[in-house]
C-alpha cells in the first residue's frame, strides 16, 4: 500500500508545477513590453562634407585664464577711457587731422597671422586648401594653396572652388565690436606680390539689419606675377555692393568709418596651385581724388 502513496505524491506535484509553468508561460506574453513613443526632431540641415557640430562639449574651469581675461578687458577698458582724452583713437587731434598714410595690417611675426582666418569650399565638401604662413624673413604673409573647381558629389552643389583669407573683426573691452574708421582716407593701399591670378577684395562693413549680413563690398585684384612687388591703390568710390555674389542693382558709397574686416577671395575656375604674398595693407588720402562713388545711384524721388 506504500508504493502507490509514493508513486501519487511526486506525480501530484509534478503536475501542480506543470500548471504554474503553463500559466507563467500564457501570462507572459500578454503583457506588453514598456515602450516609450520616440519622437524625430529634425534638426538645421547640414551641408555634405560640413563637420557635425558637438553640442556636448567639455568645459575646461581655470581661474588664472579667467583672471588674466578679467585683467586684460579691464587694461583695455583703461586704455580706451584714457584715449578720448587725448584725441581720435589715441593720437592728437591735430596729428589725426593732418594723417595721410595708415598702416592697419602688416605682417612681422606669428602674433600677426592671428589675427586672420582661412576657408575654403572643403567646408561644403570641396576639394580646395589653403595655407598661412609667413615669408622667408617673416615680414610677410605667405598665402598659398590648391584651387580646385571639381563640385562635391551631394546632388545639390552645382558650383566649387575657392578660397578666403579674411581679417577678425577688431574687439574692445569686453568683447565689444569695434570698427575701424576710415573717414579721413579714400583710397586702400596694399603692397603685394602674387602669381598673376585675379583676387577679390573684400570689405565688409557694420550693417542696421540682421538680413544685411552678408552685404559685402568687392573690387578686384589683379597680380601681375613675377618676382617683384606691386603697389596697389583702390579708391573707395571704387567698391561695388554685392549680396553672395550677386551685385546689387541700388548702389551707394561704402561706409568708411564702419569697417569690420577686409577679405581676399581667390575663384577664378582655373584649378592649380596659387600663391599671394602681402608685405602690408593700409589706406592712404588721395587729394587728387575727388569721386564720391563711381556707379550709379537711383533715387526713387528724383528731383524735378
Amino acid at each position: 500500500m506504500s508504493l502507490p502513496t509514493i508513486t501519487r505524491l511526486p506525480s501530484a506535484r509534478l503536475l501542480s508545477s506543470l500548471l504554474l509553468h503553463h500559466q507563467h508561460h500564457l501570462l507572459l506574453p500578454s503583457i506588453a513590453p514598456l515602450t516609450v513613443p520616440t519622437r524625430l526632431i529634425h534638426a538645421e540641415y547640414r551641408r555634405p562634407g560640413k563637420p557635425k557640430e558637438n553640442l556636448w562639449q567639455k568645459i575646461n574651469i581655470d581661474f588664472s585664464k579667467g583672471m588674466k581675461g578679467i585683467k586684460k578687458n579691464f587694461t583695455l577698458l583703461k586704455n580706451e577711457f584714457f584715449d578720448r582724452w587725448v584725441g581720435p583713437e589715441g593720437k592728437p587731434i591735430l596729428e589725426h587731422m593732418l594723417e595721410q598714410n595708415r598702416v592697419v595690417w602688416e605682417f612681422r611675426g606669428p602674433e600677426s597671422l592671428e589675427h586672420w582666418t582661412l576657408s575654403s569650399d572643403r567646408e561644403v565638401g570641396g576639394q580646395s586648401e589653403v595655407y598661412l604662413k609667413l615669408g622667408k624673413n617673416s615680414n610677410t604673409c605667405f598665402l598659398y594653396g590648391t584651387l580646385n573647381c571639381t563640385p562635391p558629389r551631394d546632388g545639390e552643389t552645382r558650383y566649387s572652388g575657392y578660397c578666403t583669407m579674411r581679417s577678425k573683426q577688431p574687439l574692445a573691452s569686453f568683447d565689444r565690436k569695434k570698427h575701424h574708421d576710415w573717414s579721413s582716407f579714400n583710397t586702400l593701399h596694399l603692397r603685394v606680390r602674387g602669381d598673376g591670378r585675379p583676387w577679390m577684395i573684400n570689405l565688409a562693413t557694420e550693417t542696421y539689419f540682421s538680413h544685411q549680413k552678408d552685404d559685402i563690398y568687392s573690387y578686384f585684384l589683379y597680380t601681375r606675377g613675377g618676382p617683384y612687388w606691386q603697389d596697389v591703390k583702390i579708391p573707395f568710390s571704387k567698391f561695388f555692393l554685392a549680396y553672395r555674389g550677386r551685385i546689387h542693382d541700388t548702389q551707394h558709397p561704402l561706409w568708411v568709418d564702419k569697417v569690420n574686416t577686409i577679405g581676399f577671395t581667390l575663384g577664378d575656375k582655373a584649378n592649380g596651385p596659387f600663391q599671394l604674398e602681402i608685405d602690408f595693407i593700409g589706406v592712404c588720402k588721395d587729394y587728387a581724388h575727388t569721386e564720391e562713388c563711381a556707379y550709379e545711384m537711383y533715387k526713387r524721388n528724383p528731383e524735378v
